[in-house]
């Protein structure tokens, strides 16, 4: 009897922990990563991090919301505990319950073997071996090729779900990182339909250093945000960065990052020339990568391809009318 009413006090005090917010990233540096689906427009996602097994329910969003100062980008509903947070923590069903039962236990009346005792006891361990209601369901998966592909599933509803890992959090000009940059980071993404689209071309920038340039849309809409921070850090739930990196380059062999930047508000365009910066020399490399997240919940895209070579003036010329034709004020033929 008293461990039946420890516990029953555990499961009623539960409801006012604070349970930290969640986005499209989920974790960092998972291994053993799986994913499941159901009819209900959830995916479980099972990873190992820090030699412990996490059990994840991911919920309430889909592909995202074209650009709006005075919105909120759609964002999924998240659930650490396996869906201990959503089907006990956030059950208005469970509140009620847990009312009844203070009410009860403060009667004096016998409680332990009411209804409210039994429902409470129903609901911790319905919620408590939810994720356990997943299985191993993961239909094939068959929507488009993604980069830094994990896993992947088509949902009974048509949907898709995908998991993907790239390190985001590399420093910039091929710089050493720190362990914490080195993190690789496990991003989740529910959508249906087209992917959004990052387009990127190349010239020369003062005749000599390599020029990238391109814009990033969803749907035909231009993918941007409208804050920022003076670096760059984007400061609403719209803005994207764009992450390129240099192949071979004079930072060393092999992919080195090389710089990280916004698109810019309004045209969702960028332009960006790898010549030295600072004490750092140009990154010019034999071949270039960039990997951008997803507008909303819909997967992270990437872009590879070689450099223009030497400098040619008729293919310079042709391609400083393509950036004219940005209509963007912070990208100018060069």
């Amino acid at each position: 009897m008293r461990i039946l009413v420890s516990l029953l006090a555990l499961l009623a005090a539960a409801v006012a922990a604070p349970v930290a917010s969640a986005s499209q990233l989920v974790d960092r540096n998972a291994t053993d990563v799986s994913l499941a689906v159901n009819g209900k427009g959830e995916a479980l996602l099972t990873y190992t991090t820090h030699g412990k097994v996490e059990h994840v329910i991911a919920w309430g969003a889909i592909d995202a919301l074209p650009p709006a100062a005075d919105a909120d980008q759609v964002e999924l509903e998240l659930d650490y505990q396996g869906g201990w947070k959503k089907h006990y923590v956030d059950d208005p069903a469970v509140r009620k319950l847990q009312v009844a039962y203070h009410s009860l236990k403060s009667s004096g009346k016998p409680y332990l073997a009411s209804p409210v005792v039994k429902g409470l006891s129903a609901k911790a361990t319905y919620a408590k071996n939810y994720w356990r209601t997943f299985g191993t369901s993961c239909p094939t998966y068959t929507g488009p090729a993604l980069a830094w592909f994990t896993t992947a599933c088509t949902a009974p509803d048509g949907s898709h779900w995908a998991v993907q890992q790239w390190q985001r959090q590399l420093p910039n000009y091929g710089v050493a990182a720190s362990p914490r940059q080195t993190v690789w980071e496990l991003r989740l993404s529910h959508w249906r339909g087209e992917l959004p689209v990052l387009k990127i071309d190349m010239d020369w920038s003062w005749h000599r250093w390599d020029h990238l340039y391109g814009t990033y849309t969803y749907r035909g809409t231009p993918v941007f945000g409208f804050k920022a921070t003076p670096t760059g850090r984007p400061l609403d739930s719209f803005g994207r960065n764009l992450y390129v990196d240099t192949f071979d380059s004079a930072y060393g062999p092999g992919w080195k990052r090389e710089n990280s930047f916004l698109m810019h508000t309004g045209t969702g365009v960028f332009c960006y020339s790898v010549n030295p910066h600072g004490p750092h020399p140009a990154g010019n490399g034999t071949r270039y990568r960039a990997t951008i997240e997803g507008p909303g919940v819909t997967p992270d895209v990437m872009w590879e391809g070689v450099p223009r070579g030497a400098y040619d003036a008729g293919a310079d010329a042709v391609a400083n009318q393509a950036i004219a034709a940005l209509n963007d004020k912070l990208c100018k033929p060069n």
